[in-house]
């Protein structure tokens, strides 16, 4: 009988390189509505409680603006969760991130988050001189 095997990505597997001290990464509140949200998933802060959602460019209550990326995966819940999140002065890989769109990086950029990588290929794009 053959043995199926899955790969699962490791948790924070989209993150290159991050402050010292974990200065990278804040204890952030995120609101769920039924679905698992996983690891690497861009996040918005909704303006009016302080609660952060995934990102969603068209709306706007405040998260239509990328403020952070989820470093503990969710399980599908409803209600508020208590999480890990970079949300400053980090380098994370494109390729692994969920809900990046070109809006996001721009918003994640102005926090200090970089996005390496090429979009559509996977590795580290070098910067220009």
């Amino acid at each position: 009988m053959a043995t199926s095997l899955t790969l699962v990505p490791r948790i924070a597997d989209f993150v290159l390189s991050e402050s010292e001290l974990f200065r990278s990464r804040d204890n952030v509140t995120v609101t769920q509505t039924g679905a698992a949200i996983a690891s690497g998933t861009v996040l918005g802060k909704i303006t009016a409680t302080g609660k952060y959602i995934p990102y969603l460019d068209g709306a706007s209550d405040g998260s239509q603006t990328a403020a952070g990326i989820l470093y503990t995966p969710l399980l599908a819940a409803t209600g508020d969760k208590k999480v890990v999140a970079f949300t400053d002065d980090c380098e994370v890989r494109r390729g692994a991130l969920t809900g990046l769109d070109a809006a996001a990086e721009v918003d994640l950029r102005a926090r200090g988050i970089k996005v390496r990588g090429t979009s559509g290929l996977a590795g580290i794009a070098t910067p220009a001189l």
